[in-house]
């Protein structure tokens, strides 16, 4: 496992606003400016004793503090409410991008970065909330995509040369047991080793390819986000796992054709029910 790389409190402040709405950091920047900007202004007592003398200091202090910080703070909140504006319009843009290609490798062209951007934008456009690591590793986890109480981790790979092997797959789930998540998702642009397919069976954890990523965003299929490896009884197409949004089964998770609606195949009941039981376990 890599180790996080340390940073400083302005980096630190930087990349929190970075994540977030670009208008949240706004806000953030004008409320730290105004109170920072009130301490400056406050006026120095008059020491008259040792006592009032350590509290002058103390003022002092303060307002020092508050006049270099209402433009230093506010400054990188603000740089960072820039940064995610921008990377909000590169997100959609390269979902776009991949969505309208006549390509059969979107991905091609992409960095290692811009291809997390764009499956976070994928999560984000299917109604989860997604927050993005830091630049660097962070337990293997890129995306930590969160669906009401419940928080799945998700791995990036961006590998053409090989398939991805079990190894990346052991480490997100021994990840995944050690937060308490309740599932984790690994996406290539590729595909998985054998190996790799057999150790997630039976397992919260959750494999997708180059090949179903790309139909399940030019399809903008609403829930195609996880998989499952098998075949559709119906036509013989993916299923894809979806989530029960209504009716009395509302939150449990099934397999459903990927061809939906033009095909309405479902997974078995037994299948059903044996899955739900392990991604709450």
């Amino acid at each position: 496992m890599a180790r996080r790389k340390k940073t400083s409190l302005l980096e630190d402040l930087f990349n929190m606003t970075a994540a977030l709405p670009w208008w949240v950091g706004v806000t953030l920047a004008a409320v730290v400016f105004w109170y920072l900007d009130s301490l400056a202004a406050q006026p120095i007592p008059v020491a008259t004793n040792a006592e009032q003398l350590l509290s002058g200091v103390k003022y002092q202090a303060l307002q020092t503090f508050g006049f270099y910080g209402r433009f230093v703070f506010p400054f990188f909140l603000l740089a960072g409410s820039v940064a995610s504006f921008f990377a909000r319009r590169k997100r959609v843009k390269l979902l776009a991008s991949a969505r309208n290609t006549e390509s059969s490798d979107p991905f091609s062209t992409l960095s290692w970065h811009d291809f997390e951007l764009l499956v976070g934008q994928y999560f984000r456009e299917l109604g989860y909330s997604v927050a993005e690591t830091s630049f660097g590793a962070d337990g293997g986890v890129d995306l930590r995509v969160k669906d009401g109480a419940e928080t799945y981790l998700v791995q990036c790979k961006l590998w053409k040369a090989s398939k991805v092997p079990v190894t990346v797959v052991r480490e997100l789930y021994g990840v995944m047991m050690a937060e308490g998540a309740s599932g984790a998702i690994v996406v290539t642009s590729g595909e998985f080793t054998p190996d790799a397919k057999r150790f997630a069976e039976g397992k919260s954890i959750v494999l997708v390819d180059g090949r179903l990523l790309v139909n399940s965003i030019r399809n903008k299929e609403p829930c195609s986000e996880l998989k499952a490896d098998i075949r559709c009884p119906l036509c013989g197409n993916d299923m894809l796992l979806r989530k029960a949004r209504k009716g009395p089964n509302t939150g449990n998770f099934f397999y459903g054709c990927s061809r939906y609606p033009g095909c309405k195949g479902v997974r078995d009941t037994a299948a059903e029910t044996q899955f739900n039981a392990q991604i709450r376990a």
